[in-house]
């Protein structure tokens, strides 16, 4: 397969399945480069809650998009997709294949699909973050299901209820009304891990006491001075909460620790329906063997009728 004729490639799915082994091995494979799509590792810093490969561990394969944001600062999708995209075209310069990988559903989104992204603007939403702060979440609530009842369905948390608040006022349109077709930008190939949800569960609970052992705590700690704290995003990741209130006193390390194995399986579950609903994902079992080659026969199908 000449990589100069690939489609873009993207390894999807859960996390704990294995997504960054399966680019590494394809990009080796297939001489491309990988760009990450997981929103927590664009943070310097954020290494071992977020199972960040060290570069010794990536294979020799050159790595995009990492490591590029401080902890203070708060990740944007838009941003993403130029940034992503702008690798896409460089690694294609250099005639090699794009392979993107990550589990941040709407980053892989933005970086696949065409998306009308919808405005923002930040006294907006520092106004509607204020007036839930006098007065409580219901009153955000109903003002969203009133002008966007589908939004509202979906139950989304505080910080997208804001968001959809936020859109309506600005556009006078829904926020679910900026949600495209699935319809790729340029052609693209999406390969999801799974597993059995029993075997998942375990491995990310493995993966949680891994991390302690690694040194969580002590990232965490170092990371404070760095602004982690305040930061909108980070201070809110899998495992960085928990830990802060684990060092505030708040939770004793046990029960932090179990505190974010119950989130990353609710991420994870997450994770597993924002994809599921993507027809275009291919599905393959991490824990079957041969699931390289299975991944670059199902590569060389999709690239023979696109």
């Amino acid at each position: 397969m000449e990589p100069s004729k690939l489609p873009l490639i993207a390894v999807v799915g859960p996390t704990g399945t294995g997504k960054s082994d399966l680019a590494i091995a394809l990009a080796r494979t297939l001489d491309g480069e990988i760009v990450n799509s997981d929103a927590l590792q664009f943070y310097r810093g954020m290494d071992i809650g977020t199972a960040k490969l060290a570069p010794e561990e990536r294979g020799g394969i050159d790595h995009h998009l990492l490591d590029i944001m401080e902890v203070t600062e708060e990740a944007s999708v838009a941003q993403f997709q130029t940034q992503a995209r702008t690798c896409f075209e460089q690694i294609r310069s250099r005639g090699r294949v794009p392979v993107l990988v990550g589990g941040s559903g709407l980053y892989v989104r933005a970086a696949l699909d065409i998306i009308d992204f919808p405005p923002t603007d930040p006294a907006v939403r520092q106004r509607l973050e204020a007036e839930v702060e006098r007065h409580g979440e219901a009153p955000l609530r109903s003002r969203l299901a009133a002008v966007d009842p589908i939004s509202a369905g979906r139950k989304l948390d505080l910080r997208r209820t804001i968001r959809a608040v936020e859109v309506y006022e600005i556009s006078g349109r829904a926020f679910s009304s900026f949600m495209p077709e699935r319809r790729y930008f340029q052609p693209a190939i999406q390969i999801g891990l799974n597993l059995d949800r029993t075997l998942l569960h375990g491995r990310l609970a493995a993966r949680v006491h891994r991390m302690d052992e690694q040194g969580l705590e002590t990232e965490v700690r170092g990371l404070i001075p760095a602004g982690l704290r305040t930061g909108r995003t980070s201070s809110r990741a899998i495992g960085y909460q928990q830990y802060l209130d684990f060092i505030d006193g708040k939770l004793t390390r046990e029960s932090a620790i179990e505190a974010t194995v119950i989130a990353t399986r609710k991420f994870a579950r997450r994770q597993i329906t924002w994809f599921t609903a993507d027809d275009r994902v291919t599905w393959l079992d991490p824990t079957e063997d041969g699931i390289i080659d299975r991944a670059l026969e199902h590569i060389q199908q999709g690239t023979i009728h696109s």
